[in-house]
Order: structure tokens, then C-alpha cells, then sequence
């Protein structure tokens, strides 16, 4: 076996680490565009935010979604009903309808929120034609960087639907981080405003759904929820700033958090002068466990509002 190539006797990676704000730091530098394009978004966000602009959006939002299995392996070319029970648990998280809610800490559960978003599998391909919303790409690549490379039927990936029209969710067999120092990786995704060819969001195929080569601790589909948060412009809670505590996810109702939270803490976690309450590692934008995320806050939800009627405006019905 080659040496990354992993199977199912690998052990999953002990923390959760998403490539999200490297992907997003290089895009900066690399696509002066793209910078621009961040302002515009987190201008909306700020308005929305603070009360200044409200959400015209009625009803429940339902974004269809083409997941992209990339494999390596047969083992690795996953089953539609682990793809099925992926979308089950992005329902279920971003309707506030998961059972495990009601372990939010008391402290928090009058802010737990409903997004009001739903996601389906695509039922019409870009060209009109009938699809299940999945397309299988066997690759001779074991192993894929967050350089987009899975996202090129070039490079040994597929190419993206078009932004527009469909979530893309590329799924590969090993996602690694260039820096030496964060290895593996579960995931990673283009907040709102990226090149469109690009857009979408990449999970390795071990932290995808609820069955099949889903692997333990990141086998409810948390990683998911986790990652499309992002696509849908939410930043991790403790604000990328290290361990530090003058960083910032600009949710007002989020506390402010010395860096991520890994495993499943005990509450109250104290930081930042966050007591009595301290860090709100139950956010799906934490690093957690899987077992150990239940919520999105209101302040999250008025912050994906914000991209829903401006960036990704092109999901909302006429």
C-alpha cells in the first residue's frame, strides 16, 4: 500500500481540523477579485447583523446538492444510502429538528435556532436531464490537498456543477493541509464570493454520514453540517486568532472563545473571561467531536440570511 493510502483499519484523526481558513487565506492572496468580492459579502453580513437590513426570506430555503464521489478505492466509491443519511443529518441540523438539541446547556437553548434551510439531492442535471444528484470519478490519486485539485476532472477530481444552481459536495479519499503541522484534515469549504468553479465544500469519505466508512468520532455527519456552515459564510467561534481572545466569528450572541474546543468538554469550558458560562463548545462551528455539537444560534442564522439574499441569492425561488 502506498504510504498515504489509508483503508479501513486507519484510525480516524484524534481532533477535528478543517482546511477552511487556509483555503480562505489563499484566495486572498491569490484572487484579488476574491477580496473584493469578501467585502461585499461581509458588509451584508454586518447589516443583517446589527439590525440594519432584515431577512425578506419566507419560508424554508431548499438548496439542491450534486455530491462528487471521488475514489481511490472501491471501499472509498461510498454508498447512496451513506450520501442519504448525510443529507438526513444537514435536515435535521439546519431545521433545529436533531434529536440531540435538547442537550444544549440551559443557558443557551432560547438561543438555539432554525435556519429555515433544507437540502436534496439534485434531481436534474445542468444539462435538464434526470440525475440521483451523485456522480462517481475514479481517480489515480489516493490522497488530495486544499489546493482544489479534487474540483478538476484535469487533476484527477470532477469538474463542479455550476455555483448557481447546486451546493457542490466533493467527497475524496484523504484530504491533507500543505503545513505539516495539521496533517489530515476532515474537511474544507469556499466561503460565499469564491471563483464559482471552485465553490462547494470537500469531505473525506471516512467523516461523511452516519454509515458505511463513516469512522468514529466524526461518524454522525456533523463534519458536514460543520463545512457547509462555512459555505454559507459562518467562521469558526473562537475567531482564528490562535489562542488568543481578540479574534472574532462577528455573531453577537456567540461568546468569545480562546481558541477551538476538541473532544467532548464538560460545561462550563472558562475562557476569555467568558465565565460563568464560558465557551459555546456545542456550536457546530467548534471543533467537537460529532457527538458533542447540537446547535446554531440566532446570530448564526441572521448571518446566513445575509449571503442567502446577496451572494447566494441565486438559491432563492422567484
Amino acid at each position: 500500500m502506498p504510504e498515504n493510502e489509508i483503508d479501513e483499519t486507519t484510525p480516524a484523526p484524534a481532533r477535528r481540523v478543517c482546511g477552511t481558513m487556509p483555503v480562505h487565506r489563499r484566495l486572498l492572496t491569490e484572487n484579488p477579485s476574491y477580496a473584493l468580492a469578501r467585502d461585499a459579502v461581509e458588509n451584508r453580513a454586518f447589516a443583517f447583523e446589527t439590525g440594519m437590513e432584515t431577512s425578506a426570506r419566507v419560508g424554508v430555503t431548499v438548496i439542491p446538492v450534486v455530491v462528487h464521489v471521488v475514489h481511490h478505492t472501491p471501499e472509498q466509491n461510498i454508498s447512496d444510502a451513506q450520501i442519504a443519511g448525510q443529507i438526513e443529518v444537514l435536515n435535521q441540523d439546519y431545521r433545529m429538528l436533531n434529536p440531540d438539541v435538547s442537550k444544549v446547556p440551559e443557558v443557551w437553548r432560547s438561543l438555539t435556532a432554525d435556519c429555515r434551510i433544507e437540502f436534496a439531492l439534485a434531481t436534474e442535471d445542468p444539462f435538464g436531464a434526470p440525475t440521483d444528484g451523485i456522480t462517481r470519478t475514479e481517480t489515480a490519486a489516493d490522497l488530495f490537498r486544499t489546493d482544489d485539485a479534487v474540483k478538476f476532472t484535469a487533476s484527477g477530481g470532477h469538474d463542479a456543477w455550476p455555483a448557481d444552481r447546486y451546493l457542490n459536495l466533493w467527497v475524496a479519499p484523504r484530504l491533507e493541509d500543505p503545513d505539516p503541522n495539521l496533517g489530515e484534515i476532515l474537511g474544507y469549504a469556499q466561503f460565499p464570493g469564491g471563483p464559482p468553479e471552485t465553490d462547494g465544500v470537500v469531505i473525506g469519505h471516512r467523516f461523511l454520514g452516519t454509515t458505511g466508512t463513516a469512522q468514529a468520532p466524526f461518524n454522525l455527519g456533523r463534519t458536514a453540517t460543520h463545512e457547509v456552515g462555512h459555505w454559507l459564510n459562518l467562521f469558526h467561534i473562537w475567531g482564528d486568532d490562535g489562542q488568543g481572545c481578540s479574534g472574532s466569528d462577528f455573531v453577537a450572541d456567540t461568546p468569545n472563545a480562546g481558541g477551538p474546543n476538541f473532544g467532548t468538554p464538560t460545561f462550563p469550558h472558562v475562557t476569555c473571561n467568558n465565565a460563568p458560562d464560558g465557551d459555546m463548545f456545542v456550536n457546530y462551528m467548534d471543533y467537537t467531536d460529532d457527538i458533542g455539537m447540537f446547535m446554531f444560534t440566532q446570530g448564526q442564522a441572521a448571518r446566513i440570511d445575509a449571503p442567502l439574499e446577496g451572494a447566494r441569492s441565486s438559491f432563492l425561488k422567484p
